[in-house]
């Protein structure tokens, strides 16, 4: 429909699909990785609120994530009521070993809890989305809510559970990733990063979702994505995630995307609409 010559619209008095941005937050101050917050504009004066929070983490291969990668995509759940955060953690080619990327992960919503105030998050609606290795990190953030193998002492009185994690094209059984691809990830410098000197296997193992999975544990929803021609993680690992989860009784969906690879045309507004079905409803 062509735009007329001249129109009158009404203003936005309450800021409604409107979202700002701020950088350079740091979540630890022992480790100094950072976090860059996504939140709905609110009225000068207003009443304060409590608004549920998403927090995100980009694949980088157990690196060093790339902050603004998905800050276009993110920014329409902002829009949309949510607090978005997109976080960093160690790099394991620099020799950050496991578990610093899921101490980090897990520190980060920790002090987003602690600052709930601050940055208008009701601490109570608080989910995981991660890609890639991203992904790995959000269904170990789903089932091992504070476990004292992976708490640290900043913010230690706040809970790092999750009411509800999405996972796109995330790890999800290691051994058989490293059996699948050995030629590419024996000798990468992240993969020995992540190792720094501890046992292979035991290593491997925990990293992996697939092996956390309880019968009588108490699980946020999942929702796991991945494109079926992905070449990088093989869609093979969200499906046995997928039974995994089922077969314990635990709720979660899998959504197939039909010949995507890993990133890329994987993406879709379709896809960004059931996921904020998916967190309208958990949260």
């Amino acid at each position: 429909m062509p735009i007329p010559e001249r129109l009158t619209l009404d203003n936005n008095p309450s800021l409604i699909g409107l979202a700002r941005l701020d950088e350079g937050i740091v979540y630890s101050e022992k480790t100094g990785q950072t976090l860059t917050l996504i939140s709905p504009w609110r009225v000068d004066g207003a009443a304060p609120r409590r608004l549920p929070l998403i927090v995100f983490l980009q694949g980088s291969a157990w690196t060093s994530p790339d902050l603004g990668y998905e800050i276009p995509q993110l920014s329409r759940y902002a829009q949309k009521g949510f607090v978005v955060a997109t976080i960093k953690h160690r790099d394991s080619s620099r020799g950050f070993a496991f578990p610093a990327y899921l101490e980090d992960s897990k520190t980060a919503i920790r002090f987003l809890r602690a600052n709930a105030e601050r940055y208008e998050i009701d601490p109570d609606r608080v989910a995981f989305f991660g890609t890639s290795s991203g992904g790995n990190t959000a269904l170990l953030i789903g089932l091992t809510a504070d476990d004292p193998r992976y708490k640290t002492e900043e913010y230690a009185a706040y809970s790092d559970g999750v009411r509800s994690v999405i996972a796109c094209f995330g790890p999800a059984d290691i051994p058989a990733m490293v059996m699948e691809q050995y030629d590419m990830m024996s000798g990468h410098p992240a993969f020995e990063g992540l190792l720094g000197g501890q046992d292979a296997q035991t290593v491997a193992r925990a990293m992996s979702p697939v092996f956390e999975v309880k019968k009588d544990a108490a699980y946020p929803p999942f929702l796991l994505v991945h494109g079926d021609a992905d070449e990088l993680v093989s869609y093979s690992q969200s499906e046995e995630m997928f039974r995994a989860l089922r077969d314990s009784g635990h709720r979660a969906h899998l959504i197939t995307i039909s010949g995507a690879p890993h990133e890329g045309n994987f993406w879709s507004g379709r896809l960004h609409e059931l996921m904020h079905e998916f967190l309208t409803e958990t949260l």
